[in-house]
């Protein structure tokens, strides 16, 4: 076999195991890369804890560095078995991947720096490709499609909810007045807001009758903002589901393939080439 050639079957396999997840080895690898993950999101936790962190430091600070280490290769090896590296580097689980490798070297520099060590917490998101759970990858796909779709009509509805707020924290400001505690207009939006999305922290209070009044509209009106955009992703969803296969019960894509030189996902099931390169899909 040519040298360049073992080379790339080299790469080509290491891609497999990385970021595939429908071979055996793809597999154990996110199993014992979220097992990573959490013991080290677990150690960074109980390192806050101060009478654990003096009783066990030793045994925390060398498990963070192994664990720190193994990241770094893995960071590396991501690079390393991908076309175009800077696309991974500059992409989201990249930057992710980066930011939760580098506090723990940072922390040789400036000491504590190491606890954002929890930013590792974001790369539990891999946990969609772990064991090939396709229902749930592709669940996940389709969800995330859908909220791009419906971000406009979100967007849309967000600033309307926003004036609303706006006008009634002014009434609602020339109502009660600074004795009960609308100090100002942005204070009165921001008892609005807290009304209207039904957090209540009971800070500030209207106890004028009409101001009551004009409370409780707000609350029965928030009722009915908040599930307008659940609404809005749900109609976006069962859409985005139709175009993948029309008919009474659309199918989920179980493709887990990543591409190597462009790292596009979303692959149509037995797909042979990359939707949106042309490259070859291997594995």
């Amino acid at each position: 076999m040519p040298e360049s050639e073992f080379k790339n079957n080299w790469k080509h396999k290491l891609h497999d195991i990385i970021y595939e997840a429908d071979t055996r080895a793809g597999k154990l690898f996110d199993v014992i890369l979220f097992i990573t993950i959490v013991a080290s999101i677990i150690l960074v936790m109980l390192e806050s804890i101060k009478s654990f962190d003096e009783k066990y430091h030793n045994f925390l600070n060398i498990s963070e560095w192994v664990i720190t280490i193994l990241f770094s290769i893995e960071y590396i090896a991501r690079i390393i078995t991908v076309k175009k590296p800077w696309r991974y580097v500059f992409s989201f689980y990249g930057i992710v991947d980066l930011l939760s490798t580098i506090p723990k070297y940072i922390s040789l520099l400036f000491g504590g720096i190491h606890a954002l060590a929890a930013l590792r917490a974001l790369r539990l998101l891999r946990i969609f490709r772990i064991l090939k759970l396709a229902r749930y990858l592709g669940a996940s796909n389709l969800l995330m499609s859908a909220i791009k779709s419906s971000r406009a009509k979100i967007s849309v509805f967000l600033f309307a909810v926003l004036i609303l707020c706006i006008i009634f924290g002014t009434l609602m400001y020339l109502i009660e007045g600074e004795e009960s505690g609308f100090s100002s207009i942005p204070v009165s939006v921001y008892w609005c807001i807290v009304t209207l999305t039904t957090v209540g922290f009971g800070d500030i209070a209207p106890i004028t009758p009409l101001g009551q009044f004009i409370a409780a509209l707000i609350m029965i009106l928030g009722y009915g903002i908040i599930a307008v955009p659940t609404g809005i992703v749900s109609a976006e969803y069962t859409a985005q589901g139709r175009k993948i296969n029309p008919g009474p019960e659309p199918k989920i894509p179980l493709n887990s393939k990543s591409c190597e030189n462009c790292l596009a996902e979303n692959h149509k099931d037995k797909a042979e080439y990359c939707y949106n390169c042309g490259e070859r899909l291997y594995g």
